[in-house]
């Protein structure tokens, strides 16, 4: 593999934290798998908006361009109105670099709390597929007589058929990839004796949404039959929120709208352990443009500076990072370690019970990387 020209954007809160640490992972198994990178640090977030009034200026949005990748650790600062970080650095990103997909697996690792009786990791092994270029987050809207008795607020949802189909067709192909690993639990032995292997279910509402979500039914029906050895399904997304929580085992790979990903994917942090060990990845799968990958837990300003925050979102996102980039066996690596230091049991953050550091969490990770 050529230089990989990583930007790194630590951001705020607990984000400079947890990103140090896992850029120190990285280091790690760079060293031990011959992986050649430079990091490029960009000074985004709320300190540089408070400072100079700048959010995202074009000169460093041109330097992000031509980097392969973004390793992100969170925006949101709480003085700074609500809007402004996350649609002028984490949107903007993610729409003019055509980072059409957000990818979060939601798998339960041994070791990890979850709040679901009865269920383990064979229950709760998941991908999202979220389309993140379209639907309500385009900001197509506006309002008539604001601030009047007589206010109207509209905001449009826009779904393209290419942009609903890339998203699709990326889903299918994601369970194609997991096929590797043997047949889906969520499918039943007469759908294993009839050669499907993985599936796929669309989440959405087309008893309600019955313009956007048509075509992303019609859309979904017309890829399926390129994929014979994945089942198609669907769910309505209230439906989906209920099985998650009771039968997460029904679920392989879920493919649904910018908005409905939103909410789901964080009901799925929460049945795999808590927002500490949610790990994603804004992907732009041409590569056209750079992909970014952030923890979802957000800034988290209460315990910023506390050095308590949970490193191991972070770390998942780098492994998902290397994933991206072709380094499929250090990602590997990385995961393992991670398993091993929760399936330990110690040394953990508050988060998860524990009382340990964010920077002895990520100790603990490096020392199982040299047990590989």
């Amino acid at each position: 593999m050529s230089l990989l020209k990583i930007g790194v954007i630590p951001g705020d809160g607990v984000g400079p934290e947890v990103i140090a640490v896992s850029l120190g992972i990285l280091e790690k198994v760079a060293k031990r798998d011959g992986l050649a990178y430079e990091l490029h640090d960009f000074d985004l977030g709320g300190e540089r908006f408070l400072r100079t009034g700048e959010v995202l200026p074009q000169a460093d949005q041109d330097r992000l361009r031509a980097c392969d990748v973004i390793l992100l650790g969170a925006v949101g600062h709480p003085g700074v109105p609500p809007g402004v970080l996350e649609k002028g650095i984490l949107l903007k990103l993610r729409f003019d670099f055509h980072q059409y997909i957000n990818l979060r697996p939601v798998r339960l690792f041994p070791g990890a709390p979850t709040p679901l009786k009865d269920k383990g990791p064979d229950d709760i092994d998941m991908v999202v597929v979220r389309e993140n270029n379209e639907d309500l987050y385009v900001g197509a809207g506006g309002f008539t007589y604001k601030g009047t008795p007589e206010e109207v607020a509209i905001q449009t949802s826009i779904n393209t058929r290419a942009g609903v189909e890339r998203c699709i067709r990326y889903a299918f192909e994601a369970a194609r990839g997991r096929a590797t690993r043997g047949a889906s639990r969520s499918l039943s032995e007469d759908d294993k004796k009839k050669g499907y292997v993985r599936q796929v279910t669309l989440v959405a509402k087309t008893n309600v949404l019955t313009f956007a979500h048509d075509l992303w039914m019609r859309a979904f029906n017309e890829v399926a039959r390129d994929y014979p050895d994945v089942k198609p399904s669907y769910m309505h997304v209230d439906a989906c929120c209920m099985r998650m929580v009771t039968n997460p085992e029904w679920f392989d790979v879920v493919v649904t709208t910018n908005m409905f990903g939103d909410i789901i994917t964080d009901l799925g942090a929460v049945l795999q352990g808590g927002m500490g060990l949610a790990a994603s990845g804004n992907l732009n799968p041409d590569k056209t443009a750079p992909s970014m990958f952030e923890p979802v837990h957000g800034s988290a300003p209460d315990i910023a500076g506390k050095g308590v925050a949970n490193p191991l979102a972070a770390i998942l996102s780098t492994a998902m990072m290397l994933d991206h980039v072709g380094a499929g066996a250090s990602a590997d690596r990385i995961r393992r370690a991670v398993a091993a230091v929760l399936a330990a049991g110690a040394p953990k953050t508050p988060d998860l019970g524990g009382k340990n550091s964010t920077v002895e969490v990520g100790d603990a990770v490096r020392d199982a990387l040299d047990r590989e």
